[in-house]
């Protein structure tokens, strides 16, 4: 009978388990339905004047026009990596809570660590995309495959 008990317990704790390993592991956040989803594959060069500051942790910058940085573009953030060097966080310039539009494009409020949906003031911190606000209800969409090679100070950055 014990045997039994404790059985059922393992395959329990088990299950739970799993589906927590499971859980933990997505890398997509969840967005709404509407959500564009577009194959990010682009080639950012950090000596351009656009990305330069880019090569110091803790600036940023949007994407211009580069190819493969998805419908509205990215939001780039440089940190400092204990074993990279430097590392960074690139979220879709789309707010992930409500459908696209002209208002809906985000942006990094000057002189903060905040970014904003102009159509409906959600907020996120720029440094992990998670929510600030009740308005935003879930993380940014990030991306999180990146390579980036320090003596061409090229970052290539794919999902």
């Amino acid at each position: 009978m014990r045997t039994k008990k404790n059985r059922a317990l393992f395959i329990f704790i088990l299950i739970i388990s799993i589906l927590s390993i499971n859980n933990s592991c997505n890398e997509r956040n969840e967005t709404v339905s509407c959500f564009p989803n577009t194959p990010i594959s682009a080639v950012i060069n950090l000596s351009l004047p656009t990305y330069y500051n880019l090569q110091n942790p803790g600036n940023w910058a949007y994407t211009r026009d580069e190819t493969g940085t998805g419908t509205n573009g990215l939001i780039i953030y440089s940190f400092y990596n204990s074993s990279n060097g430097l590392g960074f966080m690139m979220y879709d310039r789309n707010a992930p809570h409500i459908c696209p539009g002209n208002d809906t494009v985000l942006k990094v409020n000057e002189g903060s660590t905040k970014v904003i949906c102009p159509k409906d003031n959600a907020e996120w911190f720029l440094t992990t995309g998670q929510p600030l606000n009740d308005v935003a209800k879930t993380g940014l969409k990030t991306y999180r495959y990146y390579d980036y090679n320090t003596t061409t100070k090229i970052l290539y950055v794919d999902n």
